[in-house]
């Protein structure tokens, strides 16, 4: 008995240091997905040393293949490792929380400024701040993803598709076409990587994970349709946190306009923390008059994130053979591809078409864009440059 009650302690115990350490990366990771991935590697491979660099590096590799928020998934598999389902469940909570509080709170009394000729100006600098983060994540990830004939085809066929026809659902229809001419086309090479442990239940998750998706599409009112609109776009993000805008403005045309999507954006750009928490915004702005914004935040936040979280967890056990199977490798890059096209469809409309209105914008995003692929410089540093330049434009007239 006495045994038992010290393993729950000690257990309980790991949960609240894995909480403990990701609150406060919460706080403080700037940068993206990728700058996450360079924090968690400091602080638990290098400095915690709760996991070996390989498996960590499995981790990563898995992030990349499997659909939804790739350093909160990473987190995750972190948290598990340490202190089980719990472990996981606290980092999520700890490394998000800070950023959902930021944005529900930006989303609640930014109406205020509204109106006002700076605050004005200010938004529309952030948003020529998304072009130009939106265009150096296109060139990275075109230079990743984009390097046969067939997978720039695709990129390219994607762009065009959603340009010329942007429908409801149009982005899964372009993702599950590109993943079926990959298979069918494409010749991989199977990744040699070690065996990870296998998770608990993992078939359970994965069910779980498809049956939301299919009741998803059932819910068509009030905080149901929220949910299955978010859910939806989380779980078919490949690509990252900024890919969710064009997956977002797909799925929520209807409940969200283009300046919340583009301000939710930006501001998940200067905030610390996961980029899906734009969803928390989003899902405030989209409350009716009268309803409880934060709960609509809440809804959204979770619904983004759960699919993502729900398969990462099912795919460890399935990794050693998914890794093998070149069907599904080659399912993955065409996959990837069409992410980019979906970028810089995304990056044409709605991002460039709302933000770049004269040719002073255009020689914001130029020189933003130079800057940015030039010197590298922090996104606080470029946040705070575009936020002066937009006051210095109201003022002057």
């Amino acid at each position: 008995m006495l045994d038992s009650t010290k393993q729950h302690s000690a257990y309980f115990t790991r949960v609240a240091e894995v909480f403990t350490a990701f609150f406060l990366l919460g706080w403080t990771s700037f940068g993206g997905p990728a700058a996450h991935l360079g924090y968690f590697n400091q602080a638990f491979v290098q400095q915690r040393k709760w996991v070996v660099e390989s498996q960590y590096a499995q981790w990563v590799a898995l992030s990349q293949i499997v659909p939804g928020p790739g350093s909160s998934q990473v987190g995750f598999a972190l948290g598990y490792h340490r202190a089980g389902l719990l472990g996981g469940v606290a980092a999520f909570i700890a490394f998000t929380l800070p950023s959902f509080i930021m944005m529900v709170l930006l989303a609640q009394f930014g109406h205020i400024w509204q109106g006002e000729a700076i605050f004005d100006a200010v938004v529309h600098a952030l948003k020529l701040l998304a072009v130009v983060v939106v265009a150096d994540a296109c060139l990275t990830m075109w230079r990743s993803f984009c390097q046969s004939r067939l997978t720039v085809f695709l990129a390219l066929l994607s762009a065009a598709v959603l340009i010329w026809g942007p429908v409801s659902y149009i982005s899964l229809v372009v993702l599950l076409v590109a993943a079926v001419i990959s298979i069918l086309l494409l010749d991989t090479e199977p990744k040699a990587y070690s065996a990870l442990p296998s998770v608990s239940m993992a078939g359970v998750f994965f069910g779980l994970a498809i049956l939301l998706f299919v009741l998803s599409f059932f819910l068509t009112e009030g905080l149901g349709q929220l949910f299955a609109d978010f859910y939806q776009a989380g779980a078919l993000v490949f690509g990252g946190g900024h890919v969710v805008l064009p997956m977002l403005s797909s799925f929520v045309a209807d409940t969200v306009s283009n300046t919340n999507l583009l301000i939710g954006y930006a501001a998940a750009q200067a905030v610390p923390g996961p980029m899906f928490t734009m969803a928390s915004y989003l899902g405030a702005a989209a409350a009716p008059e009268g309803a409880p914004s934060w709960l609509w935040a809440l809804v959204a936040t979770l619904a983004v994130f759960l699919g993502g979280l729900l398969l990462m967890l099912s795919a460890q056990a399935v990794w050693q053979k998914l890794s093998d199977n070149r069907r599904f490798l080659a399912a993955v890059a065409g996959l990837n591809a069409a992410v980019v096209g979906i970028l810089l469809a995304a990056l044409y409309h709605p991002i460039g078409t709302s933000s770049v209105l004269a040719w002073q914008d255009v020689l914001m995003v130029v020189i933003g864009f130079v800057w940015l692929k030039w010197q590298r410089p922090s996104i606080l540093l470029l946040i705070l440059v575009f936020v002066l330049l937009g006051v210095l434009r109201a003022t002057l007239g």
